[in-house]
């Protein structure tokens, strides 16, 4: 299962307003803080700079979209446009490991999404989790069709506050409706793939699916069917 084919083959930047802009504006914010450790004996560490990343919403829901067939569990992928990997290439001179990629123009993933002010507790989880089924894959599923899987996670608490919860939904007979998406520019050309779990999983560890939520996902999916 796809969608249109994309004719997307760059991404260009217009203008970069870094110098200029401020660090509370734009979809990400940045707060550049200064800080210091309270111990218990009553003592203080020296003053260090900590950099946090917030995103409007701080929590996310990460769905693993799945189906039984006669060869077993299949799970479903989009290829997205993901310029911050994508640019990763401008700024090869900071890498200590080169990239084996020649640009992540499009990183394959599972269906994902923001949580809204509304959605509060598992029932407002579950309830963006089918919503981002029908936006994102097309499938018409109700919240109570949902299965978390375990607690929530950081991609990466040095920096980003953001906490995804990781779900899965078994779509096995469903049909499903052509993707209606957010209309963002990037979603252009956004790819759907059906493919063995394993397969998929093994593309995970060799580095070829670099998204750490998927991988957690698929793990635990497993581990559960186990």
């Amino acid at each position: 299962m796809k969608q249109s084919r994309s004719s997307v083959t760059d991404i260009e930047i217009i203008e970069d307003f870094s110098a200029t802009a401020r660090c509370d504006e734009g979809f990400l914010r940045v707060r550049r803080l200064r800080c210091r450790n309270r111990r218990a004996d009553g003592s203080s560490s020296p003053v260090y700079r900590v950099d946090v990343v917030d995103r409007p919403r701080l929590d996310a829901v990460a769905v693993l979209v799945f189906r039984r067939g006669a060869s077993g569990l299949e799970v479903l992928t989009r290829m997205n446009l993901r310029p911050a990997a994508y640019f990763r290439k401008d700024n090869r001179g900071a890498m200590t490991v080169p990239d084996p990629s020649s640009g992540y123009l499009r990183v394959e993933e599972i269906v994902a999404g923001l949580l809204e002010p509304e959605d509060k507790g598992e029932e407002g989880l579950k309830r963006r989790a089918a919503e981002e089924v029908r936006e994102e894959a097309g499938y018409a599923v109700r919240p109570e069709d949902i299965h978390l899987l375990g607690g929530s996670f950081f991609l990466a608490p040095g920096i980003l506050s953001e906490k995804v919860f990781p779900a899965a939904v078994d779509v096995t007979g469903l049909t499903p409706l052509e993707p209606e998406g957010d209309g963002s520019p990037l979603e252009e050309g956004t790819q759907l793939h059906w493919r063995p779990i394993q397969e998929v999983l093994d593309a995970c560890r060799r580095g070829d699916i670099p998204d750490a939520k998927t991988e957690v996902a698929l793990t635990r999916l497993l581990a559960r069917q186990a």
